[in-house]
Protein backbone atom coordinates (compact mmCIF):
# COMPACT_ATOMS: atom_id res chain seq x y z
CA UNK A 1 0.00 0.00 0.00
CA UNK A 2 1.48 3.27 -0.89
CA UNK A 3 1.22 6.01 1.73
CA UNK A 4 -0.67 9.01 1.27
CA UNK A 5 2.65 11.32 2.20
CA UNK A 6 5.99 11.42 2.05
CA UNK A 7 7.96 13.92 3.81
CA UNK A 8 11.32 15.09 2.07
CA UNK A 9 13.07 17.45 4.88
CA UNK A 10 10.07 19.99 5.45
CA UNK A 11 8.37 19.51 2.31
CA UNK A 12 5.83 17.31 2.08
CA UNK A 13 4.32 15.24 -0.92
CA UNK A 14 0.50 14.54 -1.18
CA UNK A 15 -0.24 11.59 -3.73
CA UNK A 16 -3.87 12.67 -3.04
CA UNK A 17 -3.47 16.01 -4.08
CA UNK A 18 -0.62 14.79 -6.49
CA UNK A 19 0.99 18.16 -4.91
CA UNK A 20 3.64 19.09 -2.52
CA UNK A 21 3.69 21.66 0.31
CA UNK A 22 6.26 23.17 2.64
CA UNK A 23 4.07 24.33 5.52
CA UNK A 24 0.84 26.02 4.42
CA UNK A 25 2.42 26.78 0.70
CA UNK A 26 1.00 24.41 -1.96
CA UNK A 27 3.82 24.27 -4.93
CA UNK A 28 1.26 23.56 -7.43
CA UNK A 29 2.51 21.20 -9.07
CA UNK A 30 2.31 19.38 -12.78
CA UNK A 31 1.24 16.03 -12.56
CA UNK A 32 4.39 14.85 -14.10
CA UNK A 33 6.83 17.13 -11.92
CA UNK A 34 5.05 15.85 -8.91
CA UNK A 35 5.84 11.99 -9.98
CA UNK A 36 9.37 12.93 -10.61
CA UNK A 37 9.80 14.30 -7.28
CA UNK A 38 7.70 11.64 -5.74
CA UNK A 39 10.01 8.87 -8.07
CA UNK A 40 13.19 10.85 -6.71
CA UNK A 41 11.68 10.64 -2.90
CA UNK A 42 11.74 6.40 -3.04
CA UNK A 43 15.25 6.59 -2.80
CA UNK A 44 16.48 9.90 -1.52
CA UNK A 45 20.49 10.25 -2.35
CA UNK A 46 20.31 7.60 -5.17
CA UNK A 47 20.85 8.64 -8.84
CA UNK A 48 18.28 7.41 -10.75
CA UNK A 49 19.13 7.64 -14.64
CA UNK A 50 16.60 9.70 -17.54
CA UNK A 51 16.22 6.45 -18.63
CA UNK A 52 14.86 5.06 -15.73
CA UNK A 53 12.92 8.21 -15.12
CA UNK A 54 11.36 7.99 -18.94
CA UNK A 55 10.11 4.19 -18.00
CA UNK A 56 8.56 4.91 -14.41
CA UNK A 57 7.28 8.57 -14.98
CA UNK A 58 6.78 8.79 -18.65
CA UNK A 59 5.62 4.65 -18.90
CA UNK A 60 7.73 4.58 -21.73
CA UNK A 61 9.83 1.54 -22.81
CA UNK A 62 12.00 3.59 -25.16
CA UNK A 63 14.05 6.91 -25.08
CA UNK A 64 12.62 9.32 -27.39
CA UNK A 65 14.59 12.29 -28.63
CA UNK A 66 13.50 14.55 -26.71
CA UNK A 67 14.11 16.92 -23.72
CA UNK A 68 10.88 16.72 -21.90
CA UNK A 69 12.62 15.38 -18.96
CA UNK A 70 15.18 18.07 -18.71
CA UNK A 71 11.87 20.93 -19.20
CA UNK A 72 10.45 19.31 -16.28
CA UNK A 73 12.88 18.76 -13.85
CA UNK A 74 14.05 22.66 -14.36
CA UNK A 75 10.33 23.66 -13.95
CA UNK A 76 10.28 21.41 -10.63
CA UNK A 77 13.34 23.32 -9.36
CA UNK A 78 12.23 26.36 -10.28
CA UNK A 79 9.25 25.86 -7.58
CA UNK A 80 11.39 24.31 -5.26
CA UNK A 81 12.85 27.06 -5.15
CA UNK A 82 10.46 29.29 -4.78
CA UNK A 83 9.99 27.74 -1.21
CA UNK A 84 13.09 27.84 -0.14
CA UNK A 85 14.49 24.79 -1.67
CA UNK A 86 16.46 25.40 -4.31
CA UNK A 87 18.99 22.56 -5.09
CA UNK A 88 16.94 19.76 -3.46
CA UNK A 89 16.96 17.98 -6.91
CA UNK A 90 20.50 16.93 -8.17
CA UNK A 91 22.00 16.85 -11.44
CA UNK A 92 24.61 13.49 -11.55
CA UNK A 93 27.03 13.29 -14.15
CA UNK A 94 25.87 10.00 -15.45
CA UNK A 95 23.02 11.63 -16.92
CA UNK A 96 20.26 11.46 -13.76
CA UNK A 97 18.79 12.98 -11.05
CA UNK A 98 18.84 12.12 -7.35
CA UNK A 99 17.63 14.18 -4.29
CA UNK A 100 19.74 15.94 -2.19
CA UNK A 101 20.35 15.61 1.64
CA UNK A 102 17.15 17.25 2.65
CA UNK A 103 18.09 17.91 6.17
CA UNK A 104 18.83 21.86 5.16
CA UNK A 105 15.35 21.84 3.92
CA UNK A 106 13.56 21.65 7.47
CA UNK A 107 12.23 23.84 9.50
CA UNK A 108 10.44 22.07 12.68
CA UNK A 109 7.85 19.65 12.53
CA UNK A 110 7.35 17.63 8.98
CA UNK A 111 4.58 15.60 9.83
CA UNK A 112 1.20 16.84 7.78
CA UNK A 113 -0.79 19.26 9.27
CA UNK A 114 -4.32 19.28 9.44
CA UNK A 115 -4.69 23.01 9.63
CA UNK A 116 -2.43 23.31 6.61
CA UNK A 117 -5.20 21.16 4.55
CA UNK A 118 -7.59 22.74 5.90
CA UNK A 119 -6.44 26.14 4.91
CA UNK A 120 -6.25 24.68 1.20
CA UNK A 121 -9.71 22.99 1.31
CA UNK A 122 -10.46 26.83 2.45
CA UNK A 123 -9.26 28.52 -0.90
CA UNK A 124 -10.75 25.82 -3.14
CA UNK A 125 -14.01 26.61 -1.72
CA UNK A 126 -14.59 23.31 -0.37
CA UNK A 127 -14.61 23.86 3.39
CA UNK A 128 -16.40 26.65 4.82
CA UNK A 129 -14.84 29.57 6.26
CA UNK A 130 -16.63 28.32 9.82
CA UNK A 131 -15.10 24.77 10.10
Amino acid sequence: MLPRWRDIGALTLDLFHRDARKGARWLGLHPREFSLLWRLADSPGVPVSRRQLITDVWRLNHEPETNSVEVHVSRLRSKLADVGCEGLVKTVPEGGYRLADPRPFMLGSTQPQADALDEYLRQLGWVSQDA
